[in-house]
């Protein structure tokens, strides 16, 4: 009968305890806890979320900037009780510290870009209005940039601040009122490019670069029209990917076109449920410890911030997503 030895070339380790670094397909036994082990590939589909530091202010509908990480982020904007929020708060990892306020105070609106060079734009100025106004961020404070052609609220973002994407949102004003419109940014002015597919507000959405975005789920008509609808961007038009396990809205995001995470959400029923994106299809992970909608999200597939939204009340709840390189799974010998 061959061996282990004889097919790889080399024994099975030995050891009194788990190595601290194991790489993927690494194989021992643990002769403390008599079992044989082995390190299998971990990523998303291995993540967890744990407790981070509460925000100064709980909001729902809050900005993000979505190409930030989880020790540098920054959420602005949103919707309190007392009014359509300018507060700004950065997060340095384990807590969140107010820096400088927006000029319009506004909720459900579009971010991008990092902590120290951020873009907010459009959203719900107050009493359901819409805005078109664009400011900049540099670490600092704001400062008025161009407008977006079309005035909207509940829409996404994707990018950095000098190559940005806003998609989707609403409009009143507009038949329909839920929009496809897609606009991106150069860091001087927005111009229209192609057009989702279908029309939506409340969607989940991310991506690294302008050129290379997600977008997924939403509302499509007027009462809980939910969609699982999922449209990946690739610089000049969307296409229709496979859609989220289940259809929503209000989902925070983070992550690449090919690598991204959506969180929380409502049904109907508030939602806790993270989906997990590979590039091909969605997979039901690990959930959320407070189930949100609107709220906000930032990092990447396997070091995510969720952050902010509508429970209802706001909460001002911060949750980070940690997912390991491997797992180290016990191992038959069946």
């Amino acid at each position: 009968m061959a061996n282990y030895k004889n097919i790889k070339g080399f024994p099975i380790q030995y050891l009194d305890s788990d190595p601290p670094n194991p790489i993927e397909g690494q194989i021992w036994f643990n002769s403390t806890t008599q079992t044989l082990k082995g390190a299998e590939a971990g990523g998303a589909f291995a993540g967890t979320w744990s407790s981070g530091g509460t925000m100064n202010t709980a909001r729902g509908g809050i900005g993000s900037a979505v190409n930030g990480t989880q020790t540098a982020g920054l959420g602005f904007g949103g919707e309190s009780p007392l009014a359509n929020e300018t507060k700004t708060e950065s997060y340095n990892g384990s807590a969140w510290t107010e820096v400088g306020d927006l000029n319009t105070g506004r909720g459900i609106l579009g971010g991008s870009g990092t902590q120290a060079l951020a873009l907010a734009f459009a959203g719900n100025p107050g009493g359901g209005d819409t805005t078109n106004a664009s400011e900049e961020f540099n670490g600092t404070s704001w400062a008025e940039g161009n407008n977006v052609n079309t005035a909207r609220y509940g829409l996404k973002g994707s990018g950095i601040q000098t190559a940005a994407l806003g998609f989707a949102g609403f409009n009143g004003a507009l038949s329909p009122a839920r929009v496809t419109l897609t606009e991106s940014y150069d860091g001087t002015s927005w111009t229209e490019v192609g057009d989702l597919n279908t029309e939506r507000t409340g969607a989940g959405g991310f991506g690294t670069t302008q050129n290379s975005s997600i977008c997924a789920g939403g509302n499509t008509s007027p009462g809980n029209n939910y969609t699982s609808n999922s449209e990946s961007f690739n610089g000049t038009s969307w296409t229709e990917t496979s859609n989220l396990n289940v259809a929503k809205q209000g989902m925070g995001g983070a992550g690449s076109s090919t690598n991204g995470l959506v969180f929380g959400g409502n049904t109907g029923t508030l939602q806790a449920t993270t989906e997990a994106w590979d590039g091909t299809s969605w997979t039901e992970v690990g959930d959320l410890t407070t189930a949100r909608e609107a709220l906000g999200g930032l990092g990447t597939s396997t070091l995510a911030l969720a952050f902010a939204g509508a429970t209802p009340p706001n909460t001002a709840v911060t949750e980070e997503w940690t997912a390991p390189d491997v797992v180290i799974n016990t191992l038959t010998t069946s």
